[in-house]
């Protein structure tokens, strides 16, 4: 499985966290390496996350989390994709997530993580390299 045309990148700012800075340098990131963008704003519902990304079939989403409910909205819109027949959109993201934490969401389904100081040219990389591509065995 690919990807044809430039890849679809829904950047999404779930729950109540109001800080989005991250979130918009790492949309134009992405957007200046020619992927298209759909960055849904502050405050989404992890419904309303998952529901952008098909329809406006996208191939990832990427979540900035900064409120340290990363546990659950990570698992949310993972359980969501599943329930809709989306699993293949990855899930990525970032914030201030606990190194701890990171296995947890990996056996979640959540294909990377990404902390604070990651240089945006690594998260581009990684979405280049891993969106539309089979998953991990």
């Amino acid at each position: 499985m690919g990807v044809s045309g430039p890849i679809r990148v829904v950047v999404a700012k779930p729950g109540l966290d109001g800080h989005d800075r991250g979130a918009k340098v790492i949309a134009r990131a992405l957007r200046d390496a020619g992927m298209e963008v759909i960055y849904t704003g502050l405050h989404q519902t992890p419904e309303q996350v998952v529901d952008t990304a098909i329809q406006e079939d996208a191939d990832a989403i990427g979540l900035s989390i900064l409120s340290g409910a990363h546990m659950t909205l990570f698992a949310k819109v993972v359980e969501l994709l599943r329930e809709r027949d989306a699993e293949d959109i990855k899930v990525f993201g970032g914030g201030i997530i606990p190194e701890a934490d990171i296995p947890p969401l990996k056996d979640l389904g959540v294909a990377a993580i990404f902390t604070p100081g990651t240089p945006t040219g690594d998260v581009v990389e990684w979405v280049n390299a891993n969106v539309g591509q089979p998953a991990e065995a």
